[in-house]
């Protein structure tokens, strides 16, 4: 029998209550497929509550003595445990779905043979463009000052790589935990932008509710940013485009630019800036991701995945 199916006599409706016929198969049928297999949306339902309050909790215990900082720090230390605790969480979460469900763990929109193709790079000139973009709109309207190099030499390389490996670890992460399997399984059940809608708003509470600082401002550009990734699946057929941009965006926000995050500053960031002007110029503490500026950005964003990856638009009915 196949775990979380049901003998045939109960899926059908049948027991020795006749009385209850009726409500166990209202049950079952809202439950149960007909093919006695649960439904897609209950499955995208036990993945976020294992990952939410069984499996990531038990990760935070054995993560703790990475997880302390000073106040109003951000080593990149912090967040790459952070991070690799959610791609676990999110890998576990997935395996017992991938067995249930016949497919390999990386089926999920994070095909291994296509690790280094087309897309990963467009999504990392992408983050990339999109970030200098809001950058270059600071500086010009007088918010963000350069005053040089924060630091040098090896020390400077080192950052480079420390940040990068944990950028490396949040696109993996939030993307997987995000529009893996979860986009999928919802997508299968309600359709894909009902279940990109889902998505966006569980990625904007995990934000809005636990990093300090958050305003309707960003708010809204996690939303958008959250539809744009899901969007690039729909197109693109994986999540490595959404995986390129979230890092690349991320590492120019956190190691190049070093702007505040959460009222925190990024430590070993590379350049030495100050942040002037109005919130909806420079974000505030929230940083660039919360500027004004951002709004036009991901507005072309949208038109470059829907222009670049238009041929595919109509081979791409169903999740990958």
């Amino acid at each position: 029998m196949d775990l979380l199916s049901v003998p045939a006599e109960y899926a059908n409706g049948k027991s020795n209550n006749e009385g209850n016929r009726p409500l166990m198969q209202m049950l079952l049928s809202g439950l149960l497929d007909n093919h006695r297999r649960l439904r897609f949306f209950w499955r995208a339902v036990l993945f976020v509550a294992a990952g939410n309050w069984l499996v990531s909790p038990l990760l935070e215990r054995l993560f703790a003595p990475w997880m302390q900082a000073s106040p109003g720090e951000m080593p990149p230390g912090l967040v790459a445990a952070g991070e690799f605790q959610l791609l676990l969480t999110a890998l576990i979460c997935v395996l017992p779905f991938a067995l249930y469900e016949r497919r390999r763990p990386d089926a999920y929109g994070l095909p291994v043979e296509r690790v280094l193709g087309r897309p990963l790079w467009e999504g990392i000139a992408a983050g990339v463009a999109l970030a200098g973009f809001v950058a270059a709109g600071m500086l010009a309207l007088g918010g963000m000052q350069v005053r040089g190099l924060a630091s040098g030499g090896a020390s400077l390389a080192v950052s480079a790589s420390l940040w990068l490996g944990t950028n490396i670890l949040i696109g993996l992460g939030e993307e997987y935990w995000y529009r893996g399997y979860l986009l999928q399984a919802l997508w299968r059940s309600l359709g894909f932008w009902p279940g990109a809608l889902l998505v966006a708003a569980l990625f904007t509470a995990d934000h809005y509710f636990y990093k300090p600082g958050e305003n309707v401002w960003d708010v809204i550009t996690l939303v958008s940013l959250s539809l744009v990734m899901s969007y690039s699946v729909l197109k693109t057929g994986t999540l490595w485009f959404a995986v390129g941009f979230h890092l690349a965006f991320d590492y120019m926000q956190l190691f190049v630019i070093g702007t505040p995050n959460g009222g925190r500053l990024p430590v070993g960031r590379m350049l030495d800036v100050t942040f002037q002007g109005p919130a909806w110029l420079t974000g505030g503490v929230l940083g660039t991701e919360a500027s004004f500026l951002m709004y036009p950005a991901i507005a072309l964003l949208w038109l470059y995945v829907w222009w670049r990856f238009r041929p595919a638009a109509a081979t791409i009915a169903a999740p990958p």
